[in-house]
C-alpha cells in the first residue's frame, strides 16, 4: 500500500496522470483512493475487491467496476450451500481483500442454513498450502472455502488435489478464480469447480468479438473479466470526458454515473452514487475434460445474477455520499 500510494502520488503530482485504472489488490486500492480522492483524480477500479471502497471509503472521484466480494460470496457461496455443501471452513488471504471475502460468504453461507466450522489465514503469495489444507480436512467441513486469488488459488487447488482431498469428498469452492487460473490447472484439475465471474469470453457474439480481438493481441489468450473491465470502464471514462470537455476526476465520475453502461461487457450496467457500477454476474462450473471444445471452452453458464440481486443493496451503503 506505502508503495502504490507513493507511485499514484508521483503520477499525479509529477506526471499529469489523469485517470488511474485497475489496482489489484485490495489493500493497494485503499491506499491509492485516499490518493486520488485528495487530488481530484478519477479512480476506476477492476481487479480490487474489497465493499470497503464503495462504503467507508467512497469518494466521488471513483468507480468499481467488475466485481466485489460481495457478489463473489452472493454467486457461489449460496451455489454450493444449495448444493448441500452446509459446513464450511474458509483458507483466507491475509489481508483486506481476503478478510473481507470470507466475511462477505460467511453472512451468505449461515442466512441460507449453513455454518461455519472454522478458518485459517494464509500469508499472500505462500507456496506451501499443507498445513492450512490438512486443518481444513480435519475439520469435517463439507466444503473448503479459498478466500484467495491468483496463484495462492491455483497452488491451493493443486495440493488439495495431490493430497486427495478433493477425491474423499470435500468440495472447493475458489471464491475468486479467473479464466487464466483455470488454464493454468487444466480442466482434469479444474473440473467441476463452482466460479462467479463478470465477464466469460463465449456469453454473446459481442464478447466474442472483443475477446478474438483481444486474444489477436495477447498470444491467443483469452481476456480475464478483469481485463474486459478495465477496456469496459476506460471506454466508458473517455465517452464522459468526451461529452463534457472535462477530465477533472469528480467532473469525468459524476458524467459516468449519467451514463448506462451498454457495450460488450455489460448490458444497462449503472454507476450507482456510491461508485458501484450494476452489471449482472455469473455463476460458472468448469467443464470437464470430455466437454471442453478445446483451449479456453472452459466453463458452463450456470446461473445468470441479476445485478440488482449481485451486489450490495444501496439502502444498506454506508458511503457518505449515498443520500437516505
Amino acid at each position: 500500500p506505502d508503495v502504490g500510494s507513493n507511485i499514484a502520488r508521483q503520477w499525479i503530482d509529477q506526471d499529469g496522470v489523469d485517470v488511474i485504472v485497475d489496482v489489484p489488490t485490495s489493500s493497494v486500492a485503499l491506499a491509492v483512493q485516499q490518493v486520488t480522492s485528495a487530488n481530484d483524480t478519477a479512480f476506476l477500479s477492476s481487479g480490487a475487491a474489497t465493499t470497503a471502497l464503495t462504503n467507508e471509503q467512497c469518494a466521488p472521484t471513483f468507480v468499481h467496476w467488475t466485481y466485489d466480494t460481495y457478489a463473489l460470496s452472493v454467486g457461489t457461496g449460496k451455489a454450493v450451500v444449495d448444493e448441500g455443501g452446509k459446513k464450511w471452513f474458509f483458507i483466507t488471504a491475509d489481508y483486506a481483500f481476503g478478510h473481507q471475502l470470507q466475511k462477505d460468504t460467511s453472512a451468505v453461507v449461515e442466512a441460507n442454513g449453513g455454518e461455519v466450522v472454522g478458518s485459517v489465514n494464509a500469508p499472500l503469495s505462500t507456496a506451501d498450502f499443507s498445513s492450512f489444507l490438512l486443518q481444513a480436512q480435519a475439520s469435517g467441513a463439507d466444503v473448503i472455502g479459498l478466500a484467495n486469488a491468483g496463484g495462492d488459488t491455483t497452488n491451493a487447488i493443486k495440493q488439495a488435489n495431490s493430497f486427495g482431498i478433493v477425491q474423499s469428498g470435500q468440495k472447493l469452492a475458489a471464491l475468486l478464480g479467473f479464466i487464466t487460473d483455470v488454464d493454468a490447472l487444466g480442466l482434469d484439475v479444474a473440473q467441476g469447480l463452482t466460479l462467479t465471474t463478470g465477464f466469460y469470453w463465449d456469453r454473446t457474439d459481442e464478447t466474442r468479438a472483443f475477446s478474438d480481438r483481444f486474444a489477436e493481441k495477447m498470444g491467443g489468450a483469452k481476456p480475464t473479466m478483469v481485463q474486459a473491465g478495465v477496456y469496459s470502464a476506460v471506454a466508458h471514462y473517455l465517452k464522459a470526458v468526451d461529452e463534457i470537455q472535462d477530465d477533472g476526476g469528480e467532473a469525468a465520475v459524476t458524467q459516468m454515473k449519467t451514463m448506462p453502461v451498454n457495450d460488450f461487457f455489460a448490458t444497462d450496467g449503472e454507476i450507482r452514487a456510491d461508485g458501484r457500477m450494476v452489471h449482472d454476474m455469473y455463476l460458472v462450473q468448469v467443464k470437464k475434460p470430455e466437454e471442453s471444445e478445446g483451449k479456453w471452452d472452459y466453463y458452463n453458464i450456470v446461473q445468470t445474477i441479476a445485478g440488482k440481486d449481485a451486489f450490495q443493496p444501496l439502502d444498506k451503503s454506508t458511503c457518505k455520499l449515498v443520500k437516505m
